[in-house]
């Protein structure tokens, strides 16, 4: 046998008998994700072998390259939240089927990685970081159902989470108008400079209806002065 591959199997065994050891939900999924590393590589180093024995036994025949599990990166995902956490939904048709153990999520303060294992052939992947606010990685979990990953976040406060993460909060307030005041504090002055903005890139439609917009509140304002 291969000393390396003996190596990589010593050091599978190993790993194994800390995780039937190991107590800790976050040291559980470390060192099941190094047993799934392991697993991989002593995977892909039979594969190899198995391929050479077969050039040397058939040198004339033509091997196909072997098969391997590719990874997928999840894109697609809704959320939705409670008073206490906030709901990641991720479709993934027939995941109920698979081993509870090949769906594994880690936690951290502000971030969640989760990882399918070995489903209708391929692995699935989903990274996201700079969550909006704290969660508590150790209250945290996820829940498998049909066709549909759940991934619940223990928020750290009881707050209201009007983005998931960081990056999505700073992309969509840049787009809001800012509602300034002037020198003095008066509102009205920050619309009227919004306002301006808006006509002054609008096109000509959008700044005929402001015309006129104008025109009807400074007629409803005279007939109000002439009334009194």
């Amino acid at each position: 046998m291969d000393c390396a591959l003996l190596e990589l199997q010593k050091d599978l065994e190993e790993v194994k008998q800390l995780l039937e050891k190991a107590g800790r939900k976050r040291v559980r999924d470390v060192l099941f994700v190094e047993q799934r590393k392991l697993e991989t590589e002593i995977s892909n180093r039979q594969q190899q072998q198995a391929g050479e024995s077969m050039d040397v036994q058939k040198p004339s025949a033509i091997v196909p390259p072997m098969a391997s599990t590719y990874t997928v990166k999840i894109s697609n995902y809704g959320w939705d939240q409670s008073d206490k956490f906030v709901k990641i939904y991720i479709t993934l048709k027939g995941v109920q089927n698979v081993p509870a153990d090949n769906v594994q999520v880690q936690f951290t303060e502000r971030s969640f990685e989760l990882f399918v294992k070995d489903l209708n052939g391929k692995n699935h992947a989903m990274t996201v970081n700079n969550l909006l606010k704290p969660i508590s990685p150790d209250n945290s979990s996820r829940k498998v159902k049909t066709d549909t990953v759940l991934i619940m976040l223990k928020k750290r406060s009881e707050s209201k989470w009007d983005y998931l993460t960081q990056v999505e909060k700073q992309t969509k307030e840049k787009d809001k108008p800012a509602m300034e005041t002037d020198a003095d504090g008066d509102p009205n002055a920050g619309l009227m400079n919004v306002l301006k903005k808006i006509y002054d890139e609008g096109d000509d439609e959008m700044k005929r209806t402001l015309n006129k917009a104008w025109a009807e509140s400074r007629e409803k304002q005279y007939k109000g002065e002439m009334d009194f």
